[in-house]
């Protein structure tokens, strides 16, 4: 599974944003950390977009199609697949 473009050039612009893709035998995982930011960021799935919001930070990516499951938790945005 591919880190979708939107995220890796938020990464890009922001020091504390870091992004690590692990693979296991049967599953891919991206792990997007936001560092530490004073809101805690959320994520909604309208269609085939995740729309995340954190602190002042809004931004949209296409969920990759062979992602499974896209989460927040304490501030890490994880997409399984």
């Amino acid at each position: 599974m591919e880190t979708p473009p939107e995220l890796e050039a938020v990464a890009g612009e922001q020091d504390d944003i870091t992004i690590s893709t692990r693979e296991y035998e049967d599953e891919t995982v991206i792990v997007v950390d936001f560092g530490p930011i004073s809101g805690k960021p959320s994520v909604d799935i309208v269609g085939g977009t995740a729309i995340v919001t954190a602190d002042e930070t809004h931004l949209e990516f296409d969920v990759p199609a062979d992602a499974s499951d896209v989460t927040v938790n304490d501030g890490v945005l994880t997409i399984s697949g």
